[in-house]
């Protein structure tokens, strides 16, 4: 089902780094991805969205067209297939009940996803399955006991005394806090080694059309379907492994007062959500004091100065925050490709923006310093204060 990326660079073979790691400071070592076999071209969405919706309504088709449009996304994955619906029509009836078979598709698709993603990661680190102390397994998409988390550490072989973490419905900035646990974890356990994985699907929410429900529109237009892994420790071993980020300090702040301005409810029908119209205004209204907030601890006082890794959680939120920060265009142009390519795939974005910007750090006279941000329910700001090696 699922297919995996490497990510391009030749295995188990350390190079130089740039700068040398912080002493104890946790530090990103690989990163691999994996999605579903389907790819849906973002020109071919509408069309087949309608049709396997059943929907004829030109109004709604006209405003997905529109939709698709300013989204900016090119392409996307999606764990959704023509044999899926033969198989359960009723996910696109109106008002079915159909949260069991949606899990009964999500559970099993979300786990293959991570374990692909895994495998990548894990090969591109070079490492035994053997030396992963911890994992950190992150998804908005599964719900079970016990969770993915178990059948992950089952599926790759890892101990049975691997410590495990479960991270259930953060949303889009799951994939930072993943980031911010695992820096914990190695950080305080010498010598560990930290799989994180996350696992998204958008099988939950996949429902028809309805007017009364005019977000679903903007989620058929913008999410799409993935995994991502990254292996993350301290005081990498040198000639081994080849550590490129270091994860020097971290912050979590919720906004007070604004729990219901992204709310999402599971119910009989999958998960349905609502976005406020006013989120990017408060992202906007809060981000410099949160962004200075983490410059402070390395005395960095220049956005510009920095290297950005943002969630792309639309287009708009990354226009407000380059135009409110001042940013030079090409700051956030990391997080463009990531929408463009992939979609908002929730939790496993921002390590899709990682991995571009990996490829950024590599250039002569890079940035040494940079911040990870992404925005969720809360509104939660989750915030790294990176600085490349």
């Amino acid at each position: 089902m699922s297919k995996s990326d490497g990510n391009g660079v030749s295995k188990h073979h350390a190079t130089l780094t740039r700068r040398a790691p912080t002493p104890g400071k946790a530090t990103i070592l690989a990163i691999g991805k994996a999605f579903p076999s389907q790819l849906v071209p973002q020109e071919c969405l509408v069309e087949g969205y309608m049709r396997d919706t059943k929907c004829d309504d030109a109004s709604i088709k006209e405003k997905l067209e529109r939709l698709c449009k300013t989204t900016t996304v090119k392409t996307r994955y999606t764990v959704m297939s023509k044999e899926i619906l033969e198989k359960y029509p009723e996910l696109a009836t109106e008002g079915s009940p159909t949260i069991k078979q949606r899990l009964e598709i999500a559970n099993p698709a979300v786990v293959e996803m991570a374990l692909n993603a895994s495998i990548a990661c894990i090969d591109e680190w070079g490492g035994s399955v053997k030396d992963i102390t911890h994992i950190v397994y992150v998804s908005s998409s599964e719900i079970r006991l016990p969770g993915g988390d178990l059948y992950l550490a089952t599926q790759l072989g890892l101990r049975n005394d691997v410590g495990r973490v479960m991270l259930y419905f953060l949303g889009c900035y799951g994939g930072v806090t993943g980031l911010r646990v695992a820096k914990d974890i190695a950080e305080n356990n010498p010598g560990s080694r930290v799989l994180l994985t996350t696992s998204e699907t958008t099988i939950l929410g996949f429902r028809p059309p309805n007017k009364a429900r005019p977000y679903d529109l903007v989620g058929a237009a913008l999410f799409g379907d993935g995994a991502a892994a990254v292996i993350i420790g301290a005081d990498p071993v040198i000639g081994k492994e080849s550590p490129f980020m270091e994860l020097n300090y971290a912050v979590q702040q919720f906004l007070p007062g604004t729990q219901d301005v992204i709310d999402g409810r599971l119910s009989e029908e999958g998960i349905n959500f609502k976005l406020g119209r006013d989120l990017p205004q408060k992202i906007e209204d809060n981000i410099e004091e949160f962004c200075r907030k983490l410059m402070s601890k390395a005395g960095l006082t220049e956005f510009n100065d920095l290297f950005w890794a943002v969630h792309p959680g639309g287009p708009a939120i990354l226009n407000r925050l380059e135009s409110n920060l001042k940013l030079n265009k090409e700051k956030l142009g990391c997080s463009r490709r990531a929408l463009m390519d992939y979609g908002n795939v929730s939790s496993n974005t921002i390590v899709y923006v990682l991995e571009y910007m990996k490829e950024e750090l590599k250039r002569e006279g890079g940035e040494e310093w940079g911040l990870a941000l992404a925005f969720g329910p809360g509104i939660t700001f989750e915030g790294i204060l990176l600085r490349g090696l």
